[in-house]
């Protein structure tokens, strides 16, 4: 399998960018990687470091999209960006996924230039692992889109319901749409009209509107929200571990794992929802550890037939 991995995302690129990569490659005998980017400061990180031989190659890309320009303008100015390029590659059959820690905006509209969107989808999400006391629940968005409208939710919980039958393994997840309050009248405008719709749907299990505590309770398998909350949510998280495991160890209590739960970079990245093909999102910061779990990651989305997967799902729910 190979990869494309987008060496200039990112605010440690492209460094740890390719430390991650080296991990990767070092660690699987089933996967390549091609880095995309200036092709020089690729070399320079590369010298000194040992990989097996014809694992790691390089396609020059002589533009970057920054973390605070816009997505759209950005990839029409510079059509010989990283992210861009990468993702053409796998359009072209050169790379079967991407990988990037960079302008998260940017690469959802790569996608959706480069590959289009699935059948029945406006518009893509992420979708991420969250930890609880009885395993995980899917959340989606956590943001690619800050402003959502009703079907569009719909949208997610479908794409939500998907990928938790494929990462959770468990067959008609039960989907929660997130609001104040359990209450079917509970909500804003949006999420009232969504809630309406999910409830028509008779392949979902919809078990209504969830709060945020359903998160971690094993009560909901996915739970939908736009990308502002979604991403609001994920941030906190890794706020309040890294808050509450500095107290507990400032009291002679162990608590790594705790943090460890909440890490990013014990996941690497989430997929990119919607597109027909796997791009897989990891956080800004990210580090030469969590490049290797994205990249893994992403071998892991490929590997499962997770675009088909979502394809045919769709398909159910348009006929």
């Amino acid at each position: 399998m190979r990869i494309a991995v987008d060496a200039m995302g990112g605010d440690h690129a492209p460094g740890e960018i390719v430390g991650g990569t080296v991990l990767a490659v070092n660690s699987r005998d089933d996967i390549e990687v091609i880095l995309v980017g200036d092709q020089d400061a690729i070399k320079a990180e590369l010298q000194g470091l040992s990989w097996p031989a014809g694992r790691i190659s390089i396609h020059h890309a002589g533009q970057v999209v920054e973390m605070n320009e816009s997505p759209a303008l950005a990839l029409r100015k510079k059509k010989d960006s990283s992210i861009m390029v990468a993702t053409l590659l796998v359009k072209e059959g050169q790379a079967d996924a991407v990988v990037s820690c960079g302008n998260t905006g940017a690469q959802m509209s790569a996608a959706v230039f480069g590959w289009g969107r699935m059948k029945g989808i406006d518009r893509p999400a992420i979708g991420v692992l969250i930890p609880g006391n009885h395993g995980h629940t899917v959340l989606l968005d956590t943001g690619a889109n800050v402003d959502v409208k009703p079907g569009q939710l719909t949208q997610f919980a479908l794409m939500g319901k998907s990928y938790a039958e494929i990462l959770l393994r468990g067959e008609n997840p039960r989907v929660g749409l997130l609001a104040n309050g359990e209450e079917e009248t509970k909500g804003n405008q949006v999420t009232l009209a969504a809630f309406v719709q999910l409830k028509s749907i008779e392949s979902l299990n919809f078990v209504g509107n969830v709060e945020g505590r359903d998160l971690f309770s094993g009560s909901v398998d996915v739970v939908v929200c736009d990308g502002f909350i979604g991403n609001t949510i994920i941030k906190v998280l890794e706020g309040l571990a890294s808050t509450i495991t500095e107290r507990l160890v400032s009291n002679g209590v162990d608590a790594g794992h705790l943090l460890q739960d909440f890490d990013y970079s014990q996941v690497g990245g989430a997929p990119l929802l919607g597109v027909d093909g796997v791009s897989v999102v990891c956080h800004g910061s990210s580090r030469s550890n969590a490049v290797y779990n994205g990249i893994m990651e992403a071998e892991k989305c490929v590997s499962a037939g997770l675009v088909g997967k979502l394809n045919s799902s769709l398909a159910l729910y348009e006929s």
